[in-house]
């Protein structure tokens, strides 16, 4: 997988109305936002001073703390001096919810650092109403009393909410309890098991608040937060995008991995901005964009369509559009692989986050590497067991007791385990963690919808491989830490199946972070592995995005019959079909819609470009091992 050059020089910066450091990945973002605020707890602590620190809770941030709770534990950092209080919290809520924000705090960083219990201060959604505004005004004054926030971090959502001040929030508003908007509940519903769970109100510090933090750290992680990260940096300040009142605070600096920025004027189109060094590849990328941007087929481009968009230098450096425009074209073309273009009778191993990615992302591949006489195997590296109703457990439970006896197989104590199970998911609580046999019988269900579904394709059962790595294993959407036993539970994967390619889901907008802990523990495995054996990788999108065009390495073309086939193996997962526990807070199209909305889309994306037409393109992008 290529990295842009980032361009750093000040006319780059030109449009940015907030500084902007783009860091490589997450793990490499995490560790310096986790080290700028530790130096200046250090530097304080030795004046003999207190560090304020307002935190927020989710997947953004815990690689921060996690940071954090290794510098006490093997460098012996000092917390003590620290006061924290609490950006947010749900209303009402118990703070020893699941749900709870501090909870989550706790379980995440305080419980593991050394920080005074009488230095944390929490929202509170657990208190009647009536007692709420004064909650709020007491919360103020302990900001005040404690010489106001020193280091404020935040993550702007995707509505560009923070915390929970809404879109249309005044930059005016304290600390008050809120009602939650219907997308940001859509957001919550995965936490929640369902979005009717998710509390109609919340208790938040207002923008007015935040902005008087002396120092704001401002986090953004994944391709999805790209478009959102632009209107904060780059366009006027407007309430509807709340994180945007940032622009006039005298000290706030926005870190951002390369997805996150990936819409920043100096990101995708830098020569717009200033000179740059036309590389082979930012010429593909560029002129791609601009046949895009017109509308006009790559053939078609001419002097008019470079200078208008200010492309005039990539002319003097490249020579004639035509000439230009057919080298992009002739190495666009290359890209595309058709069935004889596969490679064959080679070890192939797919790797899949969940139990049903591998349908979803590249399903018509999955057929022509078969037809190549490829050994294909699949390991699906979780459960998935959090993504079925529980609805659905007990039906197949019910079909267990009545299989038993129409077959005269069923007998006293399977019955007591069976009915066990049944009683507990009549009784449990909204959001109450599913017992260990409930976890398992939710994951048999998704394990032999995953095998149903490669034998759509032609891979036979036995090259199905269920990994459940211990990380997923919580019972909770939030997931533990990838340690060394997710890590060697990979590695002995890779080393029995000698794979020669290996294909893994390569996107990082998947919100509930699964697909990037998987990534992150194939990475760490394919690192143990010495050169010679080391797989050729090949990334697939999820379900969420698809690849841009200039990024994509192979497009797979799929036939009309071979969509159809991948569709119905799609089906297979009962479990997600019509509905899904966690669809993602946008879109209500199920997972195969998506998949075929996806695929039919890139192929007219490329006959827009003036190439030829496909009825549907599967897409992928090469990452080389460091």
């Amino acid at each position: 997988m290529k990295n842009p050059i980032i361009e750093t020089a000040p006319e780059f910066r030109q449009l940015e109305r907030l500084p902007v450091q783009i860091i490589g990945d997450y793990e490499a973002l995490a560790v310096q936002v986790a080290a700028e605020v530790a130096r200046s707890i250090r530097e304080k602590s030795a004046r003999g001073e207190k560090t304020v620190l307002g935190l927020v809770t989710g997947n953004t941030a815990v690689g921060i703390y996690r940071e954090w709770i290794r510098m006490h534990r093997e460098e012996g950092f000092d917390f003590s001096s620290v006061v924290v209080f609490n950006l947010g919290e749900y209303y009402p809520i118990g703070h020893d919810s699941l749900q709870s924000t501090s909870r989550f705090l706790r379980e995440n960083l305080l419980d593991s650092i050394n920080i005074p219990e009488d230095q944390l201060h929490f929202l509170r959604g657990d208190l009647p109403r009536a007692q709420m505004d004064r909650h709020c005004k007491d919360y103020e004054r302990a900001i005040r009393a404690e010489g106001g926030i020193d280091i404020q971090l935040i993550e702007a959502g995707r509505l560009g909410h923070v915390g929970f001040n809404e879109p249309g929030t005044l930059p005016t508003t304290r600390t008050r309890v809120v009602a939650i908007d219907e997308v940001t509940r859509k957001e919550a519903a995965a936490d929640f098991f369902s979005e009717e769970n998710v509390p109609e109100f919340a208790v938040t510090m207002g923008m007015g608040t935040l902005l008087e933090a002396k120092r704001v750290l401002l986090i953004a992680i994944g391709e999805g937060k790209a478009g959102l990260i632009r209107r904060i940096v780059e366009e006027e300040a407007t309430p509807s995008v709340t994180a945007s009142c940032f622009q006039g605070h005298p000290d706030v600096q926005v870190f951002a991995d390369l997805g996150a920025a990936g819409m920043l004027t100096r990101v995708r189109k830098p020569w717009t901005l200033g000179e740059v060094n036309w590389t082979p590849d930012l010429e593909y990328r560029a002129v791609i964009q601009l046949s895009e941007e017109t509308g006009t087929a790559l053939s078609k481009l001419e002097n008019t369509d470079y200078n208008r968009n200010r492309l005039t230098s990539l002319l003097r450096s490249s020579g004639a559009p035509d000439v230009i425009n057919a080298r992009v074209a002739h190495k666009l073309m290359s890209r595309i692989y058709h069935t004889p273009d596969f490679f064959e009778r080679k070890r192939v191993l797919i790797f899949s986050p969940h139990p049903d990615d591998d349908v979803i992302c590249m399903g018509g591949t999955m057929q022509k590497l078969t037809e190549r006489k490829n050994r294909v195997d699949v390991a699906y590296m979780s459960s998935g067991n959090l993504a079925v109703f529980d609805e659905d457990a007990l039906r197949h439970l019910e079909f267990i007791l009545r299989i038993g006896d129409s077959l005269g197989a069923r007998d006293a104590k399977s019955s007591r385990a069976i009915s066990s199970l049944m009683e507990f998911l009549h009784t449990k609580r909204i959001g109450e963690i599913d017992n260990p046999g409930v976890q398992d019988v939710k994951r048999v269900i998704r394990e032999s919808e995953a095998i149903a579904a490669i034998e759509t394709l032609g891979i036979g059962r036995e090259h199905a491989h269920f990994l459940n790595l211990p990380f997923y294993q919580t019972g909770k959407v939030k997931k533990d830490p990838i340690d060394d036993e997710d890590v060697s539970i990979v590695l002995e994967c890779l080393r029995k199946l000698k794979p020669d390619h290996i294909f893994v889901a390569g996107d990082m907008t998947d919100p509930h972070g699964t697909h990037r802990m998987c990534k992150q523990a194939i990475d760490q495995a394919l690192q143990r592995l010495k050169p010679p054996q080391r797989p050729k990788v090949w990334l697939y999108r999820g379900a969420w995005q698809e690849w841009d065009i200039h990024e994509v390495d192979v497009f797979v073309p799929l036939s009309k019959a071979e969509a159809k086939k991948k569709t119905l193996s799609i089906f297979k997962h009962e479990s997600q079909k019509d509905r899904a526990v966690f669809p993602g807070p946008y879109d209500d199209r199920e997972f195969w819609q998506r998949a075929e909305d996806r695929n039919k889309g890139t192929a007219k994306a490329l006959d827009r470009l003036g190439l030829q037409e496909y009825f549907a393109l599967e897409a992928f992008v090469f990452e080389e091992i460091p």
